[in-house]
């Protein structure tokens, strides 16, 4: 049983105006107490897992191996690379580990020469970029400290330490993007060549303050000046013909990838495989219970240091619930569902629903194989949610 790690690290320098995670600017002293805390969590993983009968994926714990790692947040890369280097060394002690993959998120800014060789040796085989944005306008209105200069030269650096899997990311729809400068953007990623490339459409909810902004009818944040939908969605529709034509595969709504470039560790939640979470506010998945840490990094530490489980949330997923996160995740992935499949396992049918969503040409259904229609990806919520309703 092959299992897939994620770690949370929630520092950060300043906080992005559109950001709904649970990061935030802590002092640099709590660093390395926190760092303590994830691998006294991964070292005694079992024991508090089992204590509160947690049982591992495939029924035995010494049958567990840990193939993919991801290291997120937050940024992880102001860590000091010795602290990463720590926790990568307490999943080797505490899993069977056969690495394919290992990433670690990084802020152009925060990438020097000294530090990429040092997550070279610690383990790690791929970064993820965070370069959102090739003008600088656009990206101090968000409140990101890189700038377009930074991103390039934090490729040169990879590059020149040995990183042949990049990946970087794009935001559609943030304050004062043009399609000019969207295009822009994309066409200076594209010629950057990265192994994989993630856009994402700016998310609009109360947890961000430009969300909170938007809603509420205010103009904090340049929030007059972000692009309406309907721009944001045919953005998105010019990328995917773009990066098709250059040769990236689209593979799921937001993810693209050189051939055999995919992302394993992420497409791990896609397809509802076992994951197991470390740090502040990380989630885990063993396949029939859910369950997410304290968000509050203190809280987190002080729990694991008295030898408590630092779980706040935790539930078992229901057959029902099982069945949406087959659908709502599944119909991410662009080679789509096996219906026939999920019909037979869970002992339902969406076949009477299926001739609007295909008049309307929000699907397209190949024997048993059903996916969104590629005119459709940029409001592929909508259709998922008419599917389900």
């Amino acid at each position: 049983m092959y299992l897939g790690v994620y770690i949370q690290v929630p520092f950060c320098q300043s906080k992005c105006t559109y950001c709904n995670f649970h990061t935030g600017v802590f002092p640099e002293s709590l660093q390395h107490p926190y760092v303590a805390a994830v691998c006294r969590e991964i070292a005694e993983h079992r024991a508090l897992y089992c204590a509160e009968g947690i049982a591992a994926p495939s029924g035995d714990w010494n049958l567990c191996t840990v193939d993919t790692v991801y290291v997120g947040g937050g940024t992880p890369s102001l860590l000091p690379a010795a602290s990463l280097a720590q926790i990568m060394d307490a999943l080797r002690r505490s899993f069977a580990c056969s690495f394919e993959e290992v990433t670690l998120e990084a802020d152009p800014e925060t990438v020097s020469g000294d530090k990429a060789a040092a997550w070279r040796s610690a383990g790690f085989n791929r970064i993820s970029l965070g370069a959102q944005s090739f003008h600088d306008v656009e990206l101090q209105a968000t409140g990101r400290r890189h700038r377009c200069s930074d991103i390039y030269h934090s490729v040169e650096l990879l590059r020149s330490s040995g990183f042949t899997q990049l990946s970087l990311d794009l935001i559609i729809g943030l304050p004062h993007q043009t399609r000019e400068t969207f295009v822009g953007s994309l066409d200076q990623l594209i010629a950057l060549r990265p192994e994989h490339i993630s856009l994402y459409m700016l998310e609009v909810d109360e947890a961000s303050r430009l969300g909170h902004e938007l809603l509420s009818g205010g103009s904090r944040y340049a929030a007059a000046s972000v692009p309406d939908e309907d721009l944001i969605a045919d953005w998105f529709d010019h990328a995917c013909a773009r990066l098709a034509a250059v040769g990236y595969e689209h593979y799921e709504i937001s993810n693209w990838a050189l051939p055999g470039c995919r992302a394993v560790h992420n497409s791990k939640y896609w397809r509802r495989a076992p994951y197991f979470g470390f740090g502040a506010g990380a989630h885990s998945f063993n396949g029939v219970e859910r369950w997410a840490n304290a968000h509050d990094p203190a809280a987190y530490s002080a729990a694991l240091a008295a030898g408590r489980w630092p779980v706040e949330q935790r539930s078992r997923v229901t057959r029902d619930q099982a069945l949406e996160e087959e659908i709502f995740l599944g119909l991410r992935l662009l080679d789509g569902i096996d219906l026939s499949r999920i019909e037979s396992e869970y002992g339902v049918t969406f076949r009477e629903r299926l001739p609007r969503l295909l008049d309307a040409r929000s699907v397209e259904i190949d024997g048993s194989t059903l996916r969104i229609a590629p005119g459709r990806l940029a409001v592929s919520n909508e259709v998922i949610a008419e599917l389900l309703s």
